[in-house]
């Protein structure tokens, strides 16, 4: 991506509100692009709030995953997005000379691919490496523990400089020793209720505080970050910096998989390295230089729990996890970036797949329970149902679940008929699911006087 591209990406002002005024790139871009102003620029607290969800396994079971999420103010955004443009096109550059284009996925605007891509990628060096060890990571709190002395020095290396220049290190320094004013306050402050709907009346402002405000509360709401490791989730710079956090780790990883002619690929904290089986040294010498590498780079940690061993062989994945971590989550099959294998099928993963009739049943029921009637005594129609949550969405264009599954099922099975992969297996009676529950409407209605 060159620098006219970075514009036309970032041109718009965010519709969101913070502590100084919507500005779009035209009315900053001379101020923004001058080194001078930014080592003595004022950067705003980040507005932070906890993001929660809830995940789904095969059991229609739930529970609720948090992911603290800070953003930026308006200027300061674009501060961080251009800073984090021009790392990100050295970082590609030493990509490039350290043979790493493969390895990480994820922030990458130059590959022009997405998750089913990397997905398949990897479970086709697997089938085409039988037998094979394979090895599912994940790094525990991976932007809340890196450390800052580290990234500093990777940043340095990026740059190919000893120390940072006055720019790059006022914004490291404000992105590493950053201060965050939550966002419930700022709704109380305003009197606005908790929740979606205070969250989008403060968004329709044009300042979340006036400037005299600010500076009067801003002693008994701003909390500073002062810890030596962490940077917040969801600002403009994080990705590339945790990208360039994991240059050394990534070169070193990669070197020994490809001397063992395995394969590496990392997606932001997941990653995945496939073993061919070999003669001469063993699985668990692999094994154990991965735990070294991770223990020798600093903010590293392995989540034993979500790190899955395999062993693939005679079309059979057996899970061996147990052998090498404590772990009790050992399921015969690998999961790989919404996708699992079993040794026979490559299907969308059950949790996925859970999480789609979940969602869609919920819809469907309080259409029942409504029993198809606003509260304002409007019709409630199924057509908005059937476009979001069926494949009749996905055939006019709109970008639902199943457009997903489409384009995940031309991927992995190409152009022709055969369904080599078991991509679309699990939605196939979908629609008979959404016309079941949707009778009971007509049937209700039927019988309403």
């Amino acid at each position: 991506m060159n620098l006219q591209e970075w514009k036309k990406r970032n041109w718009k002002a965010k519709k969101y509100a913070h502590f100084d005024a919507r500005k779009n790139l035209s009315q900053v871009w001379h101020y923004i692009s001058d080194k001078r102003n930014i080592v003595k620029h004022g950067f705003y607290p980040f507005i932070h709030y906890t993001q929660k969800h809830r995940r789904y396994n095969c059991k229609k079971k739930s529970h609720t995953k948090e992911r603290e999420i800070a953003y930026a103010a308006h200027v300061d955004r674009y501060i961080y997005s251009y800073y984090g443009f021009m790392l990100n096109e050295l970082y590609m550059k030493e990509l490039q000379k350290q043979n790493l284009m493969d390895v990480p996925l994820a922030y990458r605007t130059d590959l022009g691919q997405n998750n089913i891509h990397f997905a398949k990628k990897a479970f086709d060096f697997i089938l085409m490496n039988e037998p094979c060890y394979v090895v599912i990571g994940d790094f525990h709190h991976f932007f809340d523990n890196l450390d800052h002395k580290y990234l500093k020095k990777q940043i340095c290396t990026v740059l190919g400089q000893k120390s940072l220049p006055d720019d790059y290190y006022a914004v490291f320094k404000n992105i590493t020793h950053y201060s965050t004013w939550e966002l419930n306050d700022l709704l109380e402050l305003n009197n606005l209720k908790k929740g979606q709907s205070g969250i989008k009346t403060l968004n329709e402002k044009e300042r979340v505080l006036s400037n005299e405000e600010f500076k009067k509360l801003k002693h008994k709401y701003v909390k500073p970050h002062n810890l030596d490791f962490g940077i917040p989730q969801g600002s403009p710079i994080s990705a590339v910096l945790s990208n360039i956090y994991m240059l050394e780790f990534d070169k070193k990883l990669n070197e020994y998989v490809q001397k063992n002619y395995g394969k590496y690929m990392r997606y932001c904290d997941d990653f995945v390295v496939i073993f061919p089986q070999k003669k001469g040294n063993t699985f668990g010498e692999d094994i154990n230089f991965i735990r070294n590498l991770v223990k020798e780079t600093d903010g590293l940690e392995l989540q034993d729990e979500k790190t899955q061993i395999y062993l693939y062989e005679n079309e059979v994945v057996q899970n061996i996890s147990s052998t090498y971590v404590k772990t009790t989550n050992a399921k015969n099959t690998i999961d790989y970036l919404g996708f699992s294998f079993d040794g026979k099928e490559i299907t969308i993963r059950d949790k996925t797949i859970s999480k789609y009739y979940y969602r869609m049943y919920r819809k469907a029921k309080h259409i029942v329970a409504s029993k198809g009637i606003t509260k304002n005594n409007h019709r409630i129609s199924s057509i908005n149902l059937y476009l979001k949550y069926s494949e009749k969405g996905a055939k006019i264009g709109k970008g639902n679940f199943f457009k997903y599954v489409q384009r995940a099922d031309k991927i992995f099975n190409g152009e022709s008929d055969k369904d080599e992969w078991g991509i679309t297996k699990k939605t196939k009676r979908h629609m008979v699911k959404i016309r079941r529950i949707l009778n009971k409407i007509e049937e209700d209605n039927s019988t309403t006087p």
